[in-house]
């Protein structure tokens, strides 16, 4: 059996980014989005209706344009220590985020994440619509990847971490045996069981026992 796993949130967690924000610059919608954002991960909007809210305004971006954005994307310092300590432990990693399977499928390749869910922006004729396929990855749908991943993986919850920094990550954390925060958001950081300062996922593995 996998001795945990760990399930991060991805932007501004897993990585540096705000995935959104990356493709909202190309758009000429950033500040518009950057606010939306920040007021939905303190908790301040409902995260779906901010979430259609950020995606509308990117309508006709040329879909090649998610692949620049790719190429923007910062691994926040410490998470490729942290994986490979996870794994080499036998447990499992996986991502689950309010963004894109566009930007995160490649990286969940890089990373060697076990698991990986996010939402899909619609495309027709090679330009984004401003709307996403499927259901939204809410909050709740956060806390049921986790449970559905730990079932898969034959761990007990009391050995399941998440790792979050907004609003969004909350029910999450609630569900996990271990909730850390990382440089979080106000509302976080008064609910995760751990809190972390500092940008290096790598200080989670003492949390876990895998280093001194």
């Amino acid at each position: 059996m996998a001795q945990f796993l760990v399930v991060f949130d991805v932007d501004s967690t897993l990585i540096e980014n705000e995935v959104i924000e990356l493709l909202a610059a190309r758009a000429g919608s950033e500040p518009e989005v950057t606010d939306i954002t920040t007021r939905a991960m303190n908790g301040e909007l409902d995260f779906e209706q901010s979430l259609r809210a950020r995606v509308a305004t990117l309508a006709g971006l040329q879909e090649s344009v998610i692949a620049e954005c790719a190429r923007d994307i910062r691994v926040t310092n410490g998470a490729t220590e942290l994986i490979a300590g996870v794994k080499d432990a036998g447990g499992r990693v996986a991502a689950v985020s309010g963004g894109f399977h566009e930007l995160l499928d490649p990286l969940a390749t890089t990373l060697g994440l076990d698991y990986a869910r996010a939402n899909r922006l619609e495309v027709a004729n090679g330009a984004l619509t401003g709307a996403v396929l499927g259901p939204v990855i809410d909050a709740q749908a956060k806390a049921d990847a986790l449970r559905e991943w730990a079932t898969d993986s034959g761990i007990p919850l009391s050995r399941t971490i998440a790792v979050g920094d907004g609003a969004n990550d909350l029910r999450m954390m609630e569900a996990a045996g271990l909730s850390v925060g990382i440089t979080a958001k106000p509302i976080v950081r008064a609910n995760a069981d751990v809190h972390i300062d500092i940008r290096d996922l790598s200080a989670v593995l003492p949390l876990l026992g895998l280093r001194s």
